[in-house]
Parts: C-alpha cells; sequence; structure tokens
C-alpha cells in the first residue's frame, strides 16, 4: 500500500483536468472529431509515433497543431474504433506536468467483401502537459505501440 502527501484541492482539480484531458483525446478519436482533437494540443506541439516501441527511431514526427490533422483523419479508414485508457500516472510541477497512460485501442476494418478485421493496438502515450489560460493542453505526446494483434471479426 503506498501513501501519498495530501492534496490540496487545486492539485486534485489538476489531476482531474489531466485525466479528463487524456480521456477527451480518445473520446474524439473514435467520434472521429479531428477539430476537436487538435485543439487539446498547444499550437507548437509535438506529436511522435513509434509504431514498434523497441525501435528508437519513430515512425512520424509532427510538430504544431495543423500538422496532427492527417494523422487524425487517417482513423477515418476504420469502420469503428474504441480507445480504452487504463491506468495512468502523473506528476504535477505547477502549471506542468508529465505522465503515462495505457491505452489498449480497438481497430475495425471491414472489407468489400463484407468481411471484418479487428486489430488491437496495445499503447502507451508518454505526455507533457502545460495549463494555458486555465486549460491543460498536451504540450508533447509520445505514442508509443508495445504490440499488436490482428485477427478475424465476426459482428
Amino acid at each position: 500500500m503506498s501513501t501519498h502527501a495530501p492534496l490540496t484541492p487545486a492539485d486534485a482539480a489538476d489531476r482531474l483536468a489531466l485525466r479528463e484531458l487524456v480521456d477527451a483525446y480518445a473520446h474524439c478519436a473514435d467520434r472521429r472529431d479531428a477539430k476537436r482533437q487538435m485543439a487539446l494540443f498547444t499550437q507548437d506541439t509535438r506529436f511522435v509515433v513509434y509504431m514498434d516501441a523497441r525501435d528508437p527511431n519513430p515512425t512520424q514526427e509532427l510538430h504544431g497543431r495543423a500538422s496532427l490533422a492527417p494523422v487524425f483523419d487517417a482513423l477515418n479508414a476504420y469502420a469503428a474504433t474504441t480507445h480504452f485508457n487504463g491506468q495512468s500516472t502523473v506528476t504535477l510541477d505547477g502549471d506542468q506536468a508529465t505522465g503515462v497512460t495505457y491505452c489498449l485501442a480497438h481497430h475495425v476494418t471491414e472489407a468489400e467483401d463484407g468481411s471484418r478485421t479487428l486489430m488491437i493496438a496495445s499503447i502507451r502515450y508518454l505526455d507533457t502537459m502545460v495549463k494555458h489560460e486555465g486549460a491543460w493542453l498536451f504540450a508533447e505526446r509520445l505514442l508509443m505501440v508495445d504490440w499488436t494483434d490482428t485477427r478475424p471479426s465476426h459482428p
């Protein structure tokens, strides 16, 4: 059992806001709301994707909020997605925070012949967040894919 220092009401509010930020990202992804998803990031954000977390070289690196549009729009290739956020840790330091969140992302693809495929990705998000004008935003998000599993899916 771990012990924690008492939280101030402000710290508790920040921790809740940070969890809501992480969950809003998943919600916007699954609802295909790229505009709202992009708004969760700072203007000068850095977004880095590692499709194989063991490879030190990123698959994709984007700079700036506007550069995120094609990445988020790429989710439209799937018939459905569900990003299920699991455990997360956050370290607060004033108006900055870092965190790690685990996610199981489910991606359903439907072929023209009616067959379906389910791809599950185990993701770790390594985040740096900043509080800007009272709202928490992602300043940097590293998307680390630890493993994937693809299989036939039946409705």
